[in-house]
C-alpha cells in the first residue's frame, strides 16, 4: 500500500485519493540550557533560565518543591508569592524561559524545576500524554542575611568622619573589601578581617551620600552609611537678564545628600520676603527635583519683575538658599549698540563735510598757478644758430 506524508497531502488535488496518510514524527523534547544551583542571601534576588528544543517547539512550565520533609512539586506562576515570581517565555526557534524571584526569603530556598513538553495531550484533563514531561532541576539555597553593623550614624558639616563596617558570621570565607559612593569605586584590599573602615577627609556636600562596604564573600555581604548633611543651595546665576516681554528664567541647584524635600520661591520686597507660589497670577511657574528648582515669570514686567529673588530647600537635617538678582531691559535695549554705530557714522560724515567746506583758499590749487615745472627755454640753440649765420656772411 502506497502512502504519503501528511505535508503532501494538503497540496494534492481534491479529485485525487491517497490510500492513507502519514503524520510527521513527534520530535521528543531536549534540553539546551538547564538551570543552575545558586547560593544567595535573604533580600536578594534570583533568576534561572531553561531552554528546549523540539518539533514542534515545546511548552516549558516551572515547579518548585520546599526543601522540607514530606514536600510535594507545586506549579509556580506568574505573579505567585505575593507577585515576587516574574516569568518570561518566548517560543520562536525553540523555546526559552527564565524565572526571577524578588526579595528572596529563607522559604524560598528548594528545588526549581523547569519542564518541556511538546505532547499535543500534555494539559489534557482525562488523556494520558504520549511522551512524558522532561524535567530539568537547579537548587536554590537562602542563607540569612548576616548582621553588618555600621557607624556613624550622624555626621558634623565640616569635620571628618571615619566610616566603619563590621560583619557577624559571614556566609563564607572573607577574601577582601571594596568601599563605594554610589558606582564609583574609593578603595579595594584584599585582606580577610571581618571590619573596614574609610576615611572622609571632610564632611561636605561633595562628600555627602551613600556609602557601601563590600565583603568579597560567597554570596558577597554588603553595609550601607549614609553621609547626610543639610541642602547646600547655588544660584547657577547670581543675576539674570531678561527684555520686557520675554520670559525670566531662575535656577537653584543642590548636590547634598539627601535630596531637598520641599523647594521654596521669595521676592524681597520692601525688605520682606513674599512668597511666591506656582501659579501665581499665570505668570510664575515653578518646576523642581531633588536636586534643583527653576522659576519661570513670563511677560517679564520693567515695573514690577526686577529685584532679588530667594530660593530655599529643605530636607530632613535643615534647609539652605540662595539669591538671584533679576534685571528686565526695554525691548529697544537690543537696538542701543546698532543705533550708537549708526549716531557714530552720522557725525563723522558731518565733521568731514563741514571740513571739506571750511578749507582757507590758499589750500586750493589756483588753475592759474604755474604749478607744473617751467618749460625748458631754447635761447640758447637759437643763440648758436645766429652766429653761425654771422660767419657764414
Amino acid at each position: 500500500m502506497e502512502c504519503e506524508d501528511a505535508s503532501l497531502a494538503t497540496a494534492r488535488e481534491p479529485s485525487q485519493s491517497a490510500l492513507c496518510v502519514v503524520s510527521k514524527p513527534l520530535q521528543i523534547s531536549g534540553f539546551i540550557k538547564s538551570p543552575l544551583s545558586q547560593v544567595k542571601l535573604s533580600g536578594d534576588s534570583v533568576e534561572l533560565h531553561c531552554e528546549a528544543v523540539g518539533r514542534p517547539i515545546p511548552e516549558i512550565q516551572w515547579w518548585f518543591e520546599a526543601d522540607e520533609p514530606n514536600a510535594t512539586f507545586s506549579q509556580l506562576w506568574q505573579g505567585a508569592r505575593e507577585d515576587r515570581v516574574q516569568i518570561h517565555a518566548t517560543y520562536n526557534v525553540h523555546a526559552t524561559s527564565t524565572i526571577h524571584v524578588a526579595t528572596l526569603l529563607v522559604e524560598d530556598t528548594g528545588t526549581y524545576e523547569c519542564r518541556a513538553s511538546n505532547d499535543p495531550d500534555r494539559n489534557h484533563l482525562w488523556k494520558t500524554p504520549k511522551v512524558k514531561w522532561i524535567r530539568s532541576q537547579g537548587n536554590v539555597i537562602v542563607i540569612e542575611y548576616p548582621v553588618v553593623f555600621t557607624s556613624p550614624s550622624e555626621f558634623t558639616f565640616g569635620n571628618s568622619a571615619v566610616l566603619f563596617c563590621n560583619v557577624s558570621l559571614p556566609p563564607s570565607n572573607i577574601t577582601g573589601h571594596k568601599w563605594m559612593k554610589g558606582e564609583k569605586v574609593l578603595r579595594e584590599d584584599d585582606t580577610n578581617d571581618i571590619s573596614s573602615t574609610y576615611n572622609v577627609s571632610q564632611v561636605n556636600s561633595d562628600t555627602s551620600g551613600v556609602y557601601t562596604c563590600h565583603f568579597k564573600t560567597d554570596p558577597p555581604v554588603t553595609g550601607t552609611i549614609e553621609v547626610a548633611v543639610p541642602p547646600h543651595v547655588a544660584a547657577y546665576k547670581q543675576s539674570e537678564h531678561g527684555n520686557e516681554g520675554d520670559v525670566g528664567v531662575m535656577t537653584c541647584k543642590s548636590k547634598s545628600y539627601p535630596p531637598v524635600e520641599n523647594w521654596n520661591w521669595y521676592k524681597v520686597t520692601d525688605g520682606a520676603n513674599e512668597p511666591i507660589l506656582n501659579g501665581t497670577g499665570d505668570r510664575y511657574h515653578i518646576k523642581s527635583n531633588g536636586t534643583k528648582s527653576e522659576l519661570r515669570i513670563t511677560a517679564l514686567n520693567m515695573e514690577t519683575d526686577p529685584g532679588t529673588y530667594i530660593c530655599n530647600g529643605t530636607n530632613l537635617l535643615g534647609s539652605g538658599g540662595a539669591t538671584v538678582s533679576l534685571r528686565v531691559r526695554s525691548r529697544l535695549a537690543a537696538l542701543w549698540p546698532f543705533l550708537g554705530i549708526v549716531a557714530e557714522v552720522m557725525v563723522l560724515v558731518t565733521v568731514i563735510f563741514i571740513y571739506e567746506k571750511r578749507r582757507k583758499p590758499d589750500e586750493v590749487p589756483d588753475e592759474d598757478d604755474g604749478g607744473a615745472a617751467p618749460l625748458k627755454s631754447n635761447s640758447g640753440t637759437n643763440h648758436q644758430d645766429n652766429v653761425r649765420q654771422r660767419n657764414s656772411n
